[in-house]
C-alpha cells in the first residue's frame, strides 16, 4: 500500500509527538480501514490513506478554519498535493457537513464535493468504531463520548447530534456490506 504508507508517515510526523491520543485513535482508525479490504476492492488503499490521515487537520500546521475536517482536507490538497479523492474522504467524515452548516463553512466543504457516499460511510464507521485512546468501541458508545466531552454548547455536540441517526445508518450500511463481502467469499 504505497498511498497508505506515504498517508501513514505524514499522519504520524503531524499528530505522534504533539497529539499523541489523536494519534492512537488514527492508527485504530487505520486499522479498521484495513479490515474493509474484501469490501471495497480497488477503493481500499485509498480508503486506509483516508483513515491515518482523517484527523490530520487538527495539527497546528494544518489549521485553518478550526473545523478539522475541512482544515485537513485542505492541508492534504494544498501543502502535499495529496488525490483530491483523498481530500474528500477526509472534507466529508463523520458529521462534517452538519459541524460545516453549524460553523457557515459550506462553501469550504463544497471544495472537496461531491462526497462519495460508500467511502463516507466507511471512513464514518471506521472512526466510529475507534475510541479517543485507539481502542475499539460500540460507535453508540463512541458518539456518546463525543457528546459528552463537548458539551450542549458546543459546536460539535449540536452537529454530532443532529448527525447521529445518519452516522448510524452508515455504520449499518458498512456492516451490512461487510456481511455480503463474506457471503460471496462463501458461496
Amino acid at each position: 500500500m504505497q498511498l497508505g504508507k506515504w498517508a501513514y508517515d505524514l499522519a504520524e510526523s503531524l499528530l505522534a509527538e504533539d497529539l499523541p491520543r489523536r494519534w492512537a485513535h488514527s492508527q485504530r482508525v487505520y486499522a479498521q480501514a484495513l479490515t474493509l479490504v474484501p469490501s471495497l476492492g480497488a477503493d481500499a488503499e485509498l480508503l486506509a490513506a483516508a483513515a491515518i490521515a482523517h484527523d490530520v487537520g487538527y495539527a497546528r500546521s494544518a489549521v485553518d478554519t478550526g473545523q478539522h475536517m475541512i482544515d485537513g482536507a485542505r492541508y492534504l490538497r494544498d501543502v502535499v498535493g495529496a488525490d483530491p479523492r483523498l481530500c474528500s474522504i477526509v472534507a466529508f467524515h463523520t458529521s462534517s457537513p452538519w459541524e460545516a452548516s453549524e460553523l457557515g463553512l459550506e462553501d469550504a466543504l463544497g471544495e472537496f464535493g461531491p462526497a462519495e457516499p460508500a467511502l463516507v460511510d466507511a471512513i464514518t464507521y471506521c472512526d466510529l468504531t475507534s475510541s479517543p485512546v485507539g481502542e475499539l468501541v460500540d460507535p453508540i458508545r463512541r458518539l456518546s463520548e463525543v457528546l459528552e466531552r463537548y458539551g450542549p454548547e458546543h459546536v460539535v455536540f449540536r452537529a454530532v447530534s443532529a448527525a447521529k441517526p445518519e452516522l448510524l445508518e452508515r455504520v449499518a450500511r458498512v456492516r451490512e456490506r461487510q456481511a455480503e463481502a463474506v457471503a460471496a467469499r462463501l458461496s
